[in-house]
C-alpha cells in the first residue's frame, strides 16, 4: 500500500500521523542494515495513543510508508528545515543517532529519491491538502493537529531529557495565538503530574506545519512531538505500549484537541 490512510469526519479537526508507518517495499529492505529494519525512529503507536479522535470526530490521515522509505514531514526539494543542526532528511541515509540505514553506507541515489517522491510523498500531502479544503468549505477555521513522538533521549539531536510534550507553531506564524495558548495552557496544567513542556524549542513544526499552516486563511497547524516515555516502555525494542501510562497523557490531550475543535467553530 503506497496511499495513506484518511479516516473521514466532520469537525474542523485534523490529526496528521506521517511517521505511524511502517511499510518497507521489497527493494529498499534488501539495501537496509539488520538495525535499520527495527524501525527504530518510527512514531511508535501514535495512531493507538490517539484512537480517541473518531469520538472527537476528526479526520486522521495516517502514512503507510516508513519514513525510512521517504519522510512526509520534510520539504520535498530536499532542504533541510533545521540548517546547522543535525536531522533526518527526505530519504534518510542514518538514524537519529547517525548511524548508517544502508548497508552500502551511502542510500538512495536521486533518481531513486525521485521514484519514491511520488508514489508516498505526494500522496500523503494530496490526501491531507483535499481534507483540510473539505472541512475549510464547512467552517471558518481548521486546526491542522501533526502528531509525533521520539525517543525522551537522543544526544546527537538534543542535550539531555526531552521534555514530554514539545509544542511546534514555527514561531507562531503556523497558527493563531490562541489555538498555541490551548494547546500550551493545557500542558501547563499537567505539570503536577509530571509533564513538562517547551513551546517552539528544539522542535519547532515540520514541514506539515510550516507548509499548510496559514491563520490569515483559516488553517491552523500546529506540532506536538511527544517524548515515548509519556506511553511506552521506550528502553529497549519492541517499545511496547504502557496502557495506563497512555491513559493518563489522553487525560490530557483528548480534552486539549475538543477545545481546539470547539474555537475552531466559532465564527
Amino acid at each position: 500500500m503506497t496511499k495513506p490512510i484518511v479516516e473521514k469526519r466532520d469537525a474542523p479537526l485534523i490529526l496528521s500521523m506521517p511517521h505511524v508507518g511502517r511499510e518497507v517495499p521489497d527493494h529498499v529492505a534488501s539495501q537496509l542494515t539488520g538495525k535499520a529494519l527495527e524501525l527504530g525512529d518510527t512514531d511508535w503507536w501514535i495512531d493507538r495513543l490517539y484512537d480517541f479522535g473518531e469520538e472527537l470526530g476528526a479526520t486522521v490521515v495516517r502514512a503507510t510508508a516508513s519514513r525510512y522509505v521517504i519522510d512526509v514531514n520534510r520539504d520535498p526539494s530536499g532542504a533541510s528545515l533545521y540548517p546547522g543542526q543535525a536531522t533526518t532528511g527526505l530519504c534518510p541515509t542514518t538514524d537519529f543517532d547517525g548511524v548508517s540505514l544502508y548497508r552500502n553506507g551511502s542510500g538512495p541515489d536521486d533518481e531513486e529519491i525521485d521514484r519514491h517522491r511520488r508514489p508516498w510523498h505526494a500522496a500523503y500531502h494530496e490526501a491531507l491538502a483535499a481534507e483540510i479544503a473539505r472541512l475549510r468549505s464547512l467552517y471558518p477555521r481548521v486546526v491542522l493537529y501533526d502528531c509525533h513522538s521520539i525517543r525522551s533521549h537522543v544526544p546527537r539531536l538534543f542535550d539531555g531529557e526531552l521534555p514530554v510534550f514539545n509544542i511546534g507553531t514555527n514561531g507562531g506564524a503556523s497558527c493563531a495565538p490562541e489555538v498555541e495558548a490551548i494547546v500550551t495552557s493545557a500542558c501547563a496544567d499537567a505539570e503536577p503530574d509530571g509533564y513538562d513542556h517547551v513551546v517552539n524549542g528544539r522542535f519547532r513544526g515540520g514541514w506539515i506545519t510550516r507548509h499548510y499552516g496559514d491563520p490569515e486563511n483559516g488553517v491552523h497547524a500546529v506540532q506536538m512531538e511527544l517524548a515515548q516515555r509519556a506511553y511506552l516502555t521506550e528502553e529497549a525494542p519492541p517499545w511496547n505500549f504502557d496502557p495506563a501510562k497512555a491513559e493518563q497523557l489522553r487525560a490530557v490531550l483528548k480534552p486539549m484537541l475538543h477545545r481546539l475543535s470547539v474555537w475552531a467553530t466559532r465564527a
